[in-house]
């Protein structure tokens, strides 16, 4: 049985982790993911502006993709510290910094972002939940690039399958195992990007601020939490609470559906 997985697995791709090497300087696919997402969502978001009504001018895109950078990095670094290894980083705090030996987490990163909106918005007065709208369109351009670059990084990769799409990672064993960085990249990336782009373009969702950010909010915790049952727990964690189910990634999940569900549904005075 152990030899029929491994014939019928299907090859992991030998890519490596850095694009190209100059001395000690490596560029990483990591590294370009954060980069490409930045530009194109820079790019698109230049072109979502230029409807009719937007709440901010090119100008101040182009100061907020500084604000962006920061709220991602330190929002995403101090996440996966106090919610994924926070009793390593006691014993060894100046690993804090250490950014580049990686560990980044999603909701983390998204605490940092609406930190950094908010307090943008208020210095710049822009209207918040129409600005954060514009953003919640652009962002699966960038979730999509980082699970991308997560499965040729061959990390956080998923469960032992007998499925014909297993996959053996170099660092996963000998087994197969779910791809679920890709299942991740066509849920949070592909599949939330079609749904904001249609209600963006099609509907009157868009005159509703933070009807947009709901969507996002909500689409990106159940794509999560599905993906979820296919990947591989974090090695520090593992399942929670006693449960042979709950991760650390559907549970961070579940205040964000409450939060996408009160954007979506609050009375529209309210958000005006």
């Amino acid at each position: 049985m152990f030899e029929f997985l491994l014939s019928a697995s299907l090859t992991f791709p030998d890519i490596s982790p850095e694009i190209v090497r100059i001395g000690p300087i490596a560029i990483r696919w990591y590294s370009m993911a954060y980069l490409l997402g930045w530009g194109i969502g820079w790019f698109y978001l230049l072109q979502l502006i230029k409807k009719k009504g937007a709440p901010c001018n090119a100008a101040q895109v182009g100061d907020f993709a500084f604000w962006a950078m920061v709220g991602v990095i330190l929002g995403g670094r101090l996440g996966y510290v106090l919610f994924y290894n926070l009793d390593v980083y006691l014993h060894k705090p100046a690993e804090i910094f250490a950014v580049w030996d990686g560990g980044m987490s999603f909701h983390g990163g998204f605490i940092g972002v609406a930190i950094a909106t908010y307090i943008f918005c208020r210095t710049q007065k822009i209207a918040f939940w129409r600005f954060t709208d514009l953003l919640a369109c652009v962002a699966p351009v960038g979730l999509f690039l980082g699970r991308i670059a997560n499965f040729i990084n061959g990390e956080l990769f998923g469960r032992p399958t007998d499925a014909a799409i297993g996959m053996v990672f170099p660092r996963g064993g000998p087994l197969p195992r779910h791809p679920s960085q890709l299942y991740e990249a066509a849920l949070e990336g592909l599949l939330l990007f079609f749904l904001l782009w249609v209600l963006m373009n099609f509907t009157n969702a868009r005159k509703k601020p933070g009807l947009l950010t709901g969507v996002f909010v909500i689409g990106y915790a159940i794509s999560r939490t599905i993906v979820e049952q296919f990947r591989e727990p974090d090695n520090q964690l593992g399942f929670l609470y006693g449960t042979d189910f709950l991760t650390m990634g559907q549970l961070l999940s579940i205040p964000m559906v409450l939060v996408g569900l009160y954007l979506i549904f609050r009375p529209k005075k309210a958000a005006l």
